[in-house]
């Protein structure tokens, strides 16, 4: 993995707290936009009310029976996911073409920031061959949907921590019929917030960043 420049070792937290997909959705746009070779790189967290989120390329047979929660279609890669309270959802936006980082680079170290926050929890996080994400025992724990416009990213990962599981069961998560979802309150006691600084001490270190700053 290519470190980023001395261009990039600034990072910018914002905790966003609860908040409708959609207006984060449109504020990373905007952001991503506006940027020029001079903005901080920013880190987002938040948790959504209940959606579903159907990437650009996904399929709508995916997507069974999502009664009443709404289903939106979005700008990012990958298949249809599920977002809800009790999900550390973090969106990365980063100017990957200023820091020097490959796409794949990039996807191999937000991987391996979940891996190393589930390690301190006693969790072995895993990989799996052509299905984008972490699993545990073969079971998907955090799934990853990037857009990169123009060598920017926007759009991230989404942490399964201590949610109602059930919406997962009204769709085929991320594509895959019968792929059972898991989360970190099955394995370990935490605390949310900690969990949460951990993820952003693990992107920092993943991604080369020597000043973190924020409101977290």
């Amino acid at each position: 993995m290519s470190a980023f420049n001395s261009a990039s070792k600034h990072l910018l937290v914002r905790q966003l707290g609860l908040a409708d997909y959609v207006p984060v959705w449109h504020a990373m746009q905007d952001f991503t936009d506006r940027r020029d070779e001079n903005t901080v790189d920013e880190l987002w967290l938040v948790q959504h009310p209940p959606v579903f989120t159907q990437g650009q390329a996904g399929k709508a047979e995916h997507v069974l029976a999502p009664g009443d929660i709404p289903v939106v279609q979005v700008d990012r890669g990958g298949q249809v996911t599920y977002h809800g309270p009790g999900q550390i959802v973090a969106y990365p936006l980063i100017d990957l073409r200023r820091g020097g980082m490959g796409v794949r680079a990039f996807v191999t170290a937000i991987e391996e920031s979940i891996i190393h926050v589930l390690r301190k929890y006693g969790v072995i996080g895993q990989r799996l061959k052509g299905a984008p994400g972490i699993y545990v025992d073969g079971e998907k724990i955090a799934s990853l949907g990037l857009r990169i416009r123009q060598g920017r990213s926007f759009h991230g990962l989404a942490f399964n921590i201590d949610m109602d599981l059930e919406p997962f069961q009204r769709i085929n998560p991320c594509g895959y019929e019968g792929l059972v979802v898991t989360q970190l309150k099955a394995f370990s006691s935490f605390v949310y917030g900690e969990v949460e600084s951990h993820l952003v001490d693990s992107i920092a270190t993943q991604l080369g960043y020597s000043e973190v700053t924020g409101n977290i």
